[in-house]
């Protein structure tokens, strides 16, 4: 699947409401829109300049909406619906981040700040705010993308 817009992208995120993270925290389980946003708000504190990250995280669970039941796939189906709409960096991104371990030299320090984004935002009654709030974001990053895209 391959999103056509950002409006796609925003129900597809507002899809997610409700759908269970893995397991979830330490304090109980969230759900993936929760997580979307707890994560993406997250990177926007600890890199509040780097937009295609904080991205990266908001959008990092819509693979597992895509392809229920089969965690092999999340990250790539997930980085391969975005990579048109949103570019290459935050594509690899997705689908590095959950791959990754501080051990492995590869990996680079994006991919593995994200990671750590991945694992904190799983905390029940964290106030991140709301998908609205992203619109304007994704719609920049988008947009950047398709004139990267039309200069190649």
């Amino acid at each position: 699947m391959e999103l056509r817009g950002v409006e796609e992208l925003m129900d597809l995120l507002h899809a997610c409401r409700g759908t269970p993270e893995h397991g979830g925290g330490p304090a109980g389980p969230v759900d993936l829109h929760h997580h979307a946003l707890q994560t993406a708000a997250l990177l926007r504190r600890s890199r509040p300049a780097d937009k295609e990250l904080q991205v990266a995280g908001l959008v990092h669970v819509i693979g597992r909406l895509l392809v229920p039941g089969d965690p092999t796939r999340h990250a790539r189906i997930a980085a391969d619906a975005v990579r048109h709409l949103l570019g290459e960096r935050v594509a690899r991104l997705v689908h590095d981040s959950p791959h990754t371990t501080d051990l492995d030299p590869h990996v680079d320090a994006d991919a593995l700040t994200l990671r750590q984004a991945d694992e904190a935002g799983l905390v029940p009654g964290f106030d991140a705010g709301v998908l609205e709030d992203w619109r304007t974001l994704l719609g920049l990053v988008a947009k950047q993308h398709s004139r990267l895209s039309a200069v190649d």
